[in-house]
């Protein structure tokens, strides 16, 4: 059951999810459907709308409601992994087709766009999102079929403008994509500023305690391209399952307070650091000296969010050193969880990686930002 909420605000709508009461129990927390299979009626038709799981289930699709609901969309789609959703969307691309992204993003996703340009006759152009300019001339008219943007840039935080990139990609005749990981809905909804498909890798913000993996696409319009991203879902198998769908409508109930804190603790830990002898410079869009903290500014209206990069003094050697000298931050992959991460990203993107050696990405929780900033200046003097 749920009751309309037309004048909620969207904190309120992530932390009720929707509102979604059990008619038939009460509860005021959706529950688990672990179903794999669903009868059908006398007529043959499904008794509740359900077949079978790797298509639908209803855990997932609750879900689904609350994720289509923050970001705005239209219909959303939830996957077993970021990388599911994402190769979701771009297996709709077709040999002789284009695609435009960033030189810089998550270096998993642009593993799979190399894949696709070197086995599928997929052009594939790499711009430079810190030159000016250089998004428009990637752009193929009649061609291009997607320009894929993440925004901030993963992980030296560059600010891609998604007004901007959405006129250029629909005046080129393409989709624009958006890698809305770093920047959830508590503070950017890439929907209302043009984009037409937004993705999370919801094993970050939206999950928010470093238990499961998932992936989302919500779309701005359930066109034929969503129909055909629904159907590669289904083949695929790559549906989110029924216990992590759960866990996922548990994490973004706290999403907006979540954001918050690490947001705040980031902001601390930035301005903490922005003057530290064995600090070259620090990454991180709501400073501002950050040259894309205007745009930051205008398109993440619910704070800059807990994910920031510092470059050491040094080389590669001496940010490993670093990394492993904190005691309270954890060296490990992935962002977006309540504990804090620290990560020499170098290391572990491949061969591709143009990322500074010395840059540290750090995942900011929601601790005490005091034992924060004191963890990092202890371990800045393994340098």
């Amino acid at each position: 059951m749920a009751r309309k909420h037309e004048n909620w605000s969207r904190s309120t709508l992530a932390a009720q999810a929707l509102h979604l009461i059990d008619e038939a129990t009460g509860a005021v927390v959706p529950g688990i459907e672990p179903a794999s299979t669903f009868a059908r009626g006398p007529d043959y038709e499904p008794m509740g709308g359900f077949n079978y799981a790797r298509y639908a289930n209803p855990t997932t699709q609750a879900t689904e409601k609350v994720l289509a609901a923050l970001d705005g969309g239209a219909d959303a789609l939830a996957f077993n992994a970021g990388m599911a959703a994402v190769v979701s969307l771009f297996e709709t691309v077709r040999a002789g087709q284009h695609i435009a992204a960033p030189q810089i993003m998550y270096h998993g996703g642009q593993d799979w766009l190399r894949r696709l340009s070197e086995t599928r006759g997929i052009a594939l152009t790499l711009f430079d999102q810190t030159r000016e300019g250089a998004l428009e001339e990637a752009l193929r008219p009649g061609e291009t079929a997607i320009l894929w943007i993440e925004t901030p840039v993963n992980p030296t935080w560059d600010v891609i403008d998604i007004e901007r990139a959405a006129k250029a990609a629909h005046d080129a005749g393409a989709i624009l994509g958006v890698d809305s990981t770093v920047a959830p809905p508590c503070t950017t909804r890439s929907l209302e500023l043009g984009a037409d498909i937004v993705f999370h890798s919801a094993t970050k913000y939206l999950g928010g305690h470093s238990d499961l993996t998932a992936g989302a696409l919500i779309c701005a319009e359930a066109n034929a391209l969503w129909d055909e991203i629904k159907q590669v879902r289904k083949l695929t198998g790559g549906i989110l399952s029924p216990f992590d769908a759960w866990l996922l409508l548990r994490g973004m109930r706290t999403l907006f307070i979540r954001f918050e804190r690490a947001s705040d603790n980031a902001m601390a830990i930035a301005r903490a650091l922005a003057d530290h002898p064995r600090v070259a410079q620090v990454l991180y869009p709501g400073l501002e000296s950050h040259p894309g903290h205007e745009i930051a500014k205008k398109q993440m209206r619910g704070g800059f969010g807990g994910m920031m990069s510092i470059l050491v003094e040094g080389d590669a050697a001496a940010a490993r050193r670093v990394a492993t000298a904190t005691k309270l931050f954890i060296p490990a992959t992935s962002l977006g969880g309540v504990e804090s991460l620290i990560e020499h990203r170098k290391s572990v993107e491949g061969p591709h990686s143009i990322v500074p050696p010395n840059l540290l990405r750090l995942s900011v929780g929601i601790e005490d930002v005091r034992d924060l900033i004191a963890d990092l200046e202890q371990a800045l003097e393994a340098i």
